[in-house]
């Protein structure tokens, strides 16, 4: 992905003072998010918008005395299932337009989250016709 098609494009900066001197760059459009880092040896890790399922912002004290902030996302990819945009400058903007942006995602694809409440298979055993357990 090019920085020119990308809505943000972010550097990782250094916790101290927020310095730009890192090797890692976060890039995030319409479709998905891309976190490439390295300088001899590059890995580039995409992952969908749809897929992310929870976003978390994370400021420490000397984070928010130099203006930048960490975003974790919780997504349901298999290669990162945690995906850190760390010290980052406008955390806060770049938090609320993927939690918009990956809902949006998941509309337009009609994709569907299911949760595990902690159900086990054999209980399914146990439910009567009408679908409560006999020993109720």
């Amino acid at each position: 992905m090019k920085k020119e098609d990308a809505v943000y494009f972010e550097r990782k900066r250094w916790g101290f003072f927020g310095l730009p001197f890192t090797f890692t760059t976060y890039l995030i459009n319409e479709e998905f998010l891309t976190v490439d880092k390295g300088f001899f040896n590059r890995i580039e890790d995409d992952c969908y918008l749809y897929k992310i399922q929870d976003v978390k912002l994370k400021r420490t004290f000397w984070n928010r005395l130099f203006k930048i902030g960490s975003v974790i996302c919780y997504t349901g990819d298999f290669t990162d299932n945690t995906l850190i945009i760390k010290n980052v400058k406008r955390s806060r903007e770049i938090k609320d337009y993927i939690l918009v942006k990956s809902e949006e995602c998941r509309l337009k694809r009609r994709t569907l989250n299911t949760q595990n409440i902690g159900i086990h298979p054999d209980m399914f055993e146990e439910l009567d016709s009408d679908g409560i357990p006999e020993d109720i």
